[in-house]
């Protein structure tokens, strides 16, 4: 067998099956999900039951959060499901994408077609800027309506963005990791004009998102904190200049800061936010009890979502949700972590962290930690475009996670340079690329069984008996008799066999039968003791 170097230890990335580069055994010994390593599986299959739990609980919060609204709205038909229909048929188109992307490659989604879905997004979030084709929406342009088709273009730019800076930072680290020109000028080109888009809504909440997003990739990559850190930092300033500028924004901001100062005028909602959290106390009253949706809470099944989870499920309920989302968070740091490149672990943590920053801004929006945003809570809140687009990020997860492989270790390091050459390519009919046992005998050039020649001259002398060490008669070898008859030197007796000096007696003593002793020497000795 010779080995020659240049061949690459590499194991299948699809699903799990024959994973990494560790052996199989240790793969084995780990344990397997559904034949994949439980490195792999387990976190998958936790996510997807995050994903899943998640969607049904806010399934069951809006229909319980609009069921009185709408059975005295017109314009729902009086139907007390009509939110929760059209939420799950959303759902349902979610999960259609989720699962297209789960089966695509996600470098064919950076790489290959990656312009071409850059190029996509800023065209929509152009179209919103035109008289037939915008829809004014409580201050802000955000939504696209065509006929009966209406949807937000900045909730499905949020994966243009991950996977345009995944692409962009991978570049980053394959080129020794420096801030060179014509890098900093194609990052503003395709990170900064769909941001620009955005916040020129003015999308202020979904541009925050993607910041923050975009500065855990770079960290995450290798960019150094301290850089990191003072973008965050222009970045607030920037945001909060922005927001004092604008009337609305300006407004939410006071609104935080003293919601008493206008009761019934902007800080209504967030009071009445507080009374429906005050109501529920520790377990909640129930779900469908609660009595902030009788009009009293403006939009309770989507900015104030949460609001209607803490009235009916309380504060036990509240943090469940809360730590349902840092779940889902640590699983997809998980499925990053066995990611097999860089791109693949940047994606998977950069929609992970999209999706638990954009709760967070509801949430704190809510409770009055932070500025109302308008931002919806991701699988859990009424919106179309929103659960899609937030089913579509975890479909990305699940990709990066089906690639999976398990870390190479220093010895498959040392292993990628070698590789078998010259091995039998007919396993033969036991299914064995060994062949067939040769017997020892057989082999060619095999060492010949050692043979004892008799010494001596012509007229060589009988045997004579001698007394061994142990007290036994033995005979003397005629050749060595003849030799020591003459006084030169003979051939050595060993004695028994090694079978035969293994073999004892009742009295421990070693049975020579068969091997120059008798029977009667035995007794012999035995009278002579």
């Amino acid at each position: 067998m010779a080995l020659r170097p240049g061949a690459a230890y590499a194991g299948r990335g699809q699903g799990g099956r024959d994973q990494g580069a560790r052996p199989r055994r240790e793969a084995a010994d780990e344990g397997l999900i559904m034949g994949v390593p439980a490195r792999f599986m387990g976190p998958r299959l936790v996510y997807v039951a995050c994903v899943l739990g998640l969607v049904a609980f806010g399934l069951v919060m809006v229909f319980s959060s609009s069921s009185i609204l709408n059975l005295i709205s017109d314009d729902a038909g009086n139907n007390p499901a009509y939110y929760l229909t059209r939420q799950a048929g959303f759902a349902l188109v979610g999960v259609v994408g989720a699962y297209a992307l789960y089966r695509i490659d996600y470098h064919a989604l950076t790489h290959r077609i990656g312009p071409a879905i850059w190029a996509g997004t800023v065209l929509a979030l152009l179209l919103i800027f035109l008289p037939v084709a915008g829809q004014d929406a409580y201050g802000a342009t955000r939504w696209i309506a065509v006929g009966p088709l209406h949807f937000q273009p900045s909730e499905f730019a949020k994966i243009t963005v991950v996977l345009a800076a995944a692409e962009l930072l991978d570049e980053f680290r394959r080129t020794g990791g420096s801030f060179e020109p014509g890098f900093l000028a194609r990052a503003a080109v395709v990170l900064g004009v769909p941001l620009l888009l955005i916040v020129l809504q003015p999308d202020k909440g979904s541009t925050m998102v993607c910041a923050v997003t975009v500065l855990v990739m770079a960290y995450l990559a290798g960019v150094d904190w301290r850089f990191c850190a003072g973008v965050a930092a222009l970045g607030f300033l920037g945001f909060l200049l922005l927001s004092l500028k604008d009337g609305y924004s300006r407004a939410r901001i006071l609104t935080m800061l003293d919601p008493w100062r206008d009761p019934y005028g902007d800080g209504y909602q967030l009071i009445q936010g507080f009374y429906a959290f005050g109501s529920g106390g520790l377990f909640g009253v129930g779900i469908g009890m609660g009595r902030a949706k009788y009009s009293y809470l403006p939009f309770p099944y989507n900015d104030f979502i949460f609001a209607m989870v803490g009235e009916e499920c309380g504060l036990l309920g509240a943090l469940g949700l809360v730590a349902a989302f840092g779940l889902l968070l640590w699983c997809g740091y998980r499925i990053a972590r066995y990611a097999p490149d860089l791109t693949g672990r940047l994606v998977a943590a950069g929609c992970s962290t999209l999706i638990f920053a954009q709760m967070l801004l509801n949430v704190s929006g809510v409770v009055g930690a932070f500025p109302l945003s308008g931002k919806p809570i991701p699988f859990v809140s009424y919106g179309g475009s929103s659960i899609m687009a937030s089913l579509m990020l975890a479909g990305l997860v699940l990709s990066v996670s089906r690639q999976s492989r398990l870390p190479l270790t220093e010895h498959d390091e040392r292993r990628r340079d070698w590789s078998v050459t010259e091995a039998p390519r007919d396993p033969g009919p036991t299914g064995s690329f060994a062949g067939e046992a040769t017997p020892r005998s057989a082999r060619e050039g095999a060492r010949q069984r050692l043979t004892v020649l008799g010494g001596g001259a012509a007229g060589e002398v009988p045997p004579t008996r001698r007394t061994s060490r142990m007290g036994r008669g033995t005979a003397t070898p005629p050749g060595r008799a003849a030799s020591q008859a003459r006084g030169g030197r003979g051939r050595i007796d060993l004695g028994p066999s090694a079978g035969d000096r293994l073999r004892t007696n009742n009295d421990g003593r070693p049975d020579v039968r068969g091997a120059g002793g008798r029977r009667g020497d035995r007794r012999s000795d035995r009278r002579g003791r």
